[in-house]
């Protein structure tokens, strides 16, 4: 009851719904805050454009997704800031819910705006609209805040400067408030703290994933959202030192969670949810020191249920054909690898530290392995990057292809290119970024030289890449740039089809600003940059260390196994690489058992209220889902992707009622009608209501389908009509 808790959180993302929900740091966030009895975490989307207008028309406030609750009501709304280009949507999202952008402009009847992701390790270009921002991990950070607030909400201190200066001593959170920004003559960026706050902001750091909260329960969406299965999170950090990678440094050191504990999480969400898939999730996930062992009892546990179990990307060479055979034993999944350079040269520049043959040899495994698609990740504009690294690029690619075979079973080469954007706090962060019109040259050049059949070339617009750099590594002048912008319309930033490059070029006009100011322009080692107050825990001078080693094309090894490479991190008493090994496994392939004799059963169930708006596949899949968190077994099909041998009646039009639909189930013999009823209602949504189970004995009979027009309104018993007055029957 939300009357009943002292604190009201609204965790608010700036995308659409399928891309927010399934995003595992808010499913963190969510289980953490809702596991307290005193807190309410409520979550919140972005509105796409249609529904924006809408609620702008009838003058409705942006409301939570549980409870409907307007935004301003909350206490607390904390923003996820992952990706540059959502920034717009955060504006929308402030001004539909009547709360001021602009943090120095709210009363204390407004709820406090804060944020966390990735993107604070910058902050200052959003600066001025938060009154608070998280930096690093999360999870601990989210808990002190909540905490300080309930303490200072009981104080009967009513300034907000108060709870902000109690919030500012807690590790990784930084008020912008308290700091002011400077410019020299050359237009560089400094900020001076205010008062005795300190003037650097170390980022926090969950030092023991095996001890920090996972959300082995997360909320299973009706629709299909971008990723639609459960989310493992094997490690946090990777020390591979790619010095392109800004995930690679601010998320260090290396934790691995143990497999045991992997185990456990994966058997208890899977009986949660009812996911048919598994993705194992960290930056690298082949290097995780016990991935062959993890892999062998993931699958030896998932495949009866067949349950698939997916990496996201790979590092060639990571992935032996053992595993790949695991893998598919199953279900074929996705298969990414991102040699992210052509040329060996270029890789070692980057420090990729993978080999052309390596490449080669997991690309190759893949093909014999049955894998159909092959999807390659490559950047342009990389530091030193020559004609003769781009003409590599196409000879690696085309060598490639030429290992995918013919004939039926020829495989496809999927190539995607984006412009690279030297990140801060990365051994690039001082270099330029391509200039627009040298971005579309090189992508021109890679699509006409890759035109073949059997490859599929992709590239990230150059003009959004533009606008992510300036974000990237922009300053607080940029506030003025966002309002700008958003005042020309521009939403969802990263969608292509949303994008609008002349409104945000007629936005930096307006507020006096050139782009190339944050991104063409190259950086001396001794200028101040926008973020120098964040300590990632990464130190400068590794940095610049790391880009010496760039140019003389010097590889560091990975510290993981290895000595520490100095970058500043570790303390190594709590703050330490944590990372396991254990027995090579015996990797035999499970054999998946064909089972008992199996009969058909019959399912008879209601569609109503709120459930007719459900669309047939949706429908489809909520039922596939519940019955496995039923624990109620069903026959699979065989050949390379196998399917739950389950059939519906024909789908009735979405938003049409029923009170009888029916859907067969083939099942074991052992498996009892009468049981299916309650098992299966209770994990079905509300409008879905199993009523009757029977054994299906022959052939269905045989059905018909009528429509009867009303020429009038009429009131019948049991009928539902809609406002056509069409009634649509089916019957034997």
């Amino acid at each position: 009851d939300p009357q009943q808790v002292k604190l009201r959180f609204a965790l608010a993302f700036p995308d659409l719904y399928e891309i927010g929900t399934s995003h595992f740091g808010m499913q963190i966030l969510y289980h953490l805050l809702n596991s307290r009895p005193e807190i309410a975490a409520e979550r919140v989307f972005a509105p796409a454009l249609d529904m924006e207008r809408e609620l702008r028309s009838s003058k409705t406030p942006l409301f939570s997704l549980e409870n409907h609750t307007p935004l301003d009501r909350f206490d607390i709304i904390g923003f996820s800031l992952l990706y540059e280009l959502n920034y717009t949507n955060i504006i929308t999202m402030l001004e539909l819910s009547g709360i001021p952008v602009l943090s120095a402009e709210r009363s204390p009847r407004h709820p406090l705006i804060i944020a966390g992701g990735p993107c604070t390790c910058n902050p200052e270009p959003v600066a001025d609209f938060f009154d608070a921002m998280v930096v690093g991990d999360g999870e601990q950070a989210a808990l002190e805040l909540c905490r300080t607030w309930l303490e200072w909400n009981v104080s009967g201190e009513t300034e907000r400067e108060s709870l902000l200066r109690r919030w500012s001593r807690i590790e990784g959170v930084y008020i912008p408030a308290f700091f002011s920004p400077r410019y020299d003559t050359n237009g560089f960026q400094s900020l001076a703290p205010r008062r005795d706050n300190d003037p650097t902001v170390r980022r926090a750091v969950v030092a023991d994933l095996d001890a920090a909260p996972f959300p082995d329960r997360p909320i299973v969406p009706f629709g299909k959202p971008v990723h639609d299965r459960l989310r493992l999170e094997v490690s946090r950090g990777c020390s591979r030192g790619c010095r392109f990678c800004q995930a690679g440094m601010i998320y260090r050191p290396v934790r691995e969670r143990t497999p045991g504990k992997l185990l456990d999480l994966t058997q208890a969400a899977l009986a949660a949810t009812g996911y048919e898939d598994v993705s194992l999730l960290s930056l690298s996930t082949g290097d995780y020191g016990c991935i062959a062992g993890l892999m062998e009892r993931l699958i030896a546990r998932l495949a009866p249920e067949r349950v698939a179990v997916s990496l996201p990307s790979l590092r060639a060479g990571t992935l032996t054909p053992e595993l790949m055979e695991l893998i598919r034993k199953v279900r074929k999944t996705g298969f990414t690898i991102a040699p992210e350079a052509g040329s060996q040269r270029l890789r070692d520049v980057i420090n990729k530290n993978v080999t052309e043959a390596e490449i080669v040899a997991t690309v190759e495994d893949a093909f014999r392995s049955g894998w159909q698609l092959i999807k390659l990740y490559f950047m342009i504009g990389l530091p030193t990057e020559t004609d003769e690294d781009l003409a590599q690029l196409v000879s690696l690619v085309r060598r490639l292809s030429r290992l995918k075979g013919s004939g039926r079973r020829r495989g496809q080469i999927n190539v995607s290119a984006a412009t690279f954007i030297p990140k801060p706090h990365t051994p690039f962060q001082w270099q330029p970024q391509l200039e627009l019109s040298e971005s579309r040259l090189r992508l021109r050049r890679l699509q006409e030289e890759l035109a073949m059949p059997g490859i599929q070339v992709k590239w990230q617009n150059p003009e959004m890449s533009l606008i992510e750099g300036v974000w990237a590594r922009g300053d607080r002048r940029l506030g003025r740039v966002l309002l700008a912008a958003h005042r020309r319309g521009c939403r969802f930033d990263g969608w292509g089809d949303s994008f609008n490059f002349s409104a945000w070029m007629d936005a930096f006009a307006e507020a006096g600003i050139d782009p190339a100011f944050y991104t063409t322009r190259p950086r001396s080692p001794n200028e101040p940059l926008p973020w120098d107050h964040i300590d990632s825990g990464v130190t400068k001078e590794f940095l610049a260390r790391e880009w010496e080693n760039a140019l003389a094309s010097k590889l560091t090894p990975d510290c993981r196994w290895g000595e520490c490479q100095g970058c500043g991190v570790c303390d190594f008493d709590l703050v330490r690489p944590r990372v396991h090994r254990d027995d090579p496994p015996d990797l035999k392939v499970p054999a998946v058992d064909v089972g008992p004799p199996y009969k058909k059963i019959q399912v008879s169930y209601e569609k109503t209220g709120s459930a007719r708006f459900f669309g047939h596949l949706e429908l489809a899949n909520i039922m596939l889902r519940a019955l496995r968190r039923a624990a109620i077994p069903v026959k699979f099909s065989e050949g390379f992707h196998p399917k739950p041998k389950v059939s519906f009646d024909n789908p009735l039009p979405t938003g049409t009622e029923s009170e009888e639909e029916r859907l067969v189930l083939t099942v074991p013999q052992r498996v009892s009608p009468i049981s299916i009823v309650a098992r299966l209602n209770a994990q079905l949504p509300e409008g879905l209501r199993v009523y009757a189970c029977s054994e299906q004995i022959g052939p269905p009979a045989a059905s018909c389908t009528f429509r009867v027009s009303f020429a009038a309104p009429v009131s019948l018993p049991n009928i539902h009509l809609g406002p056509d007055r069409l009634l649509t029957v089916s019957t034997h």
